[in-house]
């Protein structure tokens, strides 16, 4: 699903660099996609993608 139009970012682009960078927030996100550098539309949609994709791997991380 796109999640910015204006630049073409996607969910699973948003999913991909919090699992590999282990990004938290929004700020962190910027750094890695121009995600809200036009409209800034997107920004709710992509912290609750942040969000959801830190919760989801918290759960299914093995418990020592």
């Amino acid at each position: 699903m796109y999640v910015c139009l204006c630049k073409g970012i996607t969910d699973k682009d948003i999913k991909e660099v919090v699992e590999q960078h282990g990004v938290g927030n929004l700020r962190e996100l910027k750094q890695h996609l121009p995600v809200g550098q036009e409209c800034g539309n997107c920004t709710k949609v992509a912290q609750n993608i942040i969000d959801k994709t830190i919760i989801d791997e918290s759960l299914f991380k093995e418990v020592s």
